[in-house]
């Protein structure tokens, strides 16, 4: 019986969610003539409508968790854990003050409409090219630049093995150290219970709580200590998912 209700629950949730695409799609359509900036910042704030609507709808509870003040005014790199589908539009409903562009991998941009919309408000990149993760780097250094937030999974993929992080990828501390802008840890502690990665018929309402973490400063660190500086985070956010207890964490097996 509660499978078949979590299985009803995605299906209602799904169709809200193709219906919104086929919404935002003539929008989006509009918004990407004002070019990639402008345009990109609109659509970013219609996700967060969206994203708004949506949580609404499904009866899912959004909180926002700032254990240090929160300047809206300062460009930041936010780095957030990945565990679950849910963690794209809980960005949306984190992330409020500001506009940002979202590190997405390629493939998602192939998905019909839903990619279109996107594609034109994150950046794409598609991993197995060198030449392509160099493009998109220079992508994310020319946001910053122009007072545009990003946002990037570290870890890359989603988290399958049990502990707090799996290991993190270098792309977003090399940046942080080239442009001297902040990290902003953020941490996804509820996602894995509203949606977890082995199913799509896994969907649930409940909490949903975004942990805001201090600023990590790269200032002093050349990219031959890119290392200390990317164990630096990891570790931070390694030990706050431990003491929130996130989920994950609680379910696996000593």
């Amino acid at each position: 019986m509660k499978d078949m209700l979590s299985k009803l629950y995605t299906f209602y949730a799904v169709c809200w969610f193709a219906l919104f695409t086929l919404l935002a799609f003539p929008l989006a359509l509009v918004f990407s003539f004002f070019g990639k900036r402008q345009g990109g910042n609109l659509i970013c704030t219609m996700a967060k409508v969206w994203a708004d609507i949506w949580y609404f709808l499904l009866g899912i509870r959004h909180v926002n968790i700032f254990e240090t003040p929160y300047d809206a005014e300062q460009n930041y790199i936010f780095l957030a854990n990945h565990i679950s589908y849910m963690d794209i539009p809980c960005l949306f409903k984190a992330i409020r003050k500001q506009p940002f562009r979202v590190l997405a991998k390629e493939e998602t941009s192939k998905i019909p409409v839903f990619g279109f919309i996107y594609s034109r408000g994150a950046v794409m990149v598609n991993r197995g090219s060198t030449e392509a993760r160099a493009k998109s780097v220079r992508i994310l250094k020319s946001l910053l630049k122009h007072h545009i937030s990003v946002c990037i999974f570290p870890e890359g993929t989603f988290n399958e093995t049990g502990k707090p992080l799996k290991s993190f990828y270098d792309g977003a501390f090399r940046i942080a150290i080239e442009t001297q802008t902040a990290v902003k840890p953020v941490l996804f502690l509820d996602n894995y219970c509203l949606m977890n990665y082995r199913s799509l018929f896994s969907m649930k309402p409940g909490r949903s709580r975004a942990v805001f973490l201090e600023e990590i400063s790269p200032e002093g660190y050349t990219l031959r200590q890119m290392g200390q500086f990317k164990d630096k985070v990891f570790s931070i956010m390694e030990t706050k998912l431990k003491f929130y207890q996130a989920s994950w964490i609680q379910s696996q097996p000593e």
